[in-house]
């Protein structure tokens, strides 16, 4: 069966056969064996289930199979426009951007914090926008982890849409305003930022 390399990091190597994405995490050397492969499964199931719960709330591709113990996520493969690389160009830009922010706002309303928000782990199909690569997300209730996700999004616009982040958060911001945490998170997110000009004033 021919397997096609479309992604390889320093965590994972993402393969695509047939209809299909296969996430791989890589073994790290500096790890005993033994522990490395203990710790890979583990974040293997942990990022599947957070998969499987996200994706009845957004749209997110949902593991095809169980992983159990393995270390390898089998999903669907998601045919459409990687944002990174299309949301500038796009005529519904915002509108795109709004959709973003209550997907954020669903995931965070239920303690889900996806951990690497950035327009390359969004893909628009049919006017829905996934949300893929859970590998560094994680359930929690504290207001600072999603103001903290917030930021991250903030940041990636700012980096890779430099032109447009400003109306494409505040797009973003007006979507999120579905979330039933809306303005405690905002207040944190603020003062997220605050302490990230200060280190910048600092060093």
């Amino acid at each position: 069966m021919k397997q096609q390399i479309i992604q390889q990091g320093a965590e994972a190597i993402i393969y695509k056969i047939k209809d299909k994405v296969v996430k791989d995490r890589i073994p790290k050397k500096y790890r005993l064996p033994k522990l490395d492969d203990k710790i890979r499964r583990q974040r293997t199931k942990k990022e599947a289930k957070l998969l499987t719960k996200s994706s009845k709330l957004i749209p997110a591709p949902a593991p095809l199979t169980d992983p159990d113990a393995g270390r390898m996520i089998h999903m669907p493969y998601i045919t459409g426009k990687k944002l990174s690389e299309h949301l500038d160009k796009l005529k519904n830009s915002q509108k795109i951007c709004e959709q973003i922010g209550k997907n954020i706002a669903l995931l965070h309303d239920n303690d889900i914090i996806h951990g690497d928000l950035t327009t390359s782990n969004m893909i628009l199909k049919q006017d829905k926008v996934f949300f893929i690569d859970f590998g560094l997300g994680f359930t929690s209730d504290k207001t600072e982890d999603k103001a903290v996700d917030l930021h991250l999004i903030k940041q990636a616009l700012e980096a890779k849409h430099f032109l447009h982040f400003e109306k494409f958060f505040k797009a973003i911001l007006k979507g999120y305003k579905t979330s039933k945490n809306y303005k405690s998170t905002i207040k944190r997110l603020e003062k997220v930022e605050a302490r990230g000009r200060y280190k910048k004033q600092v060093c």
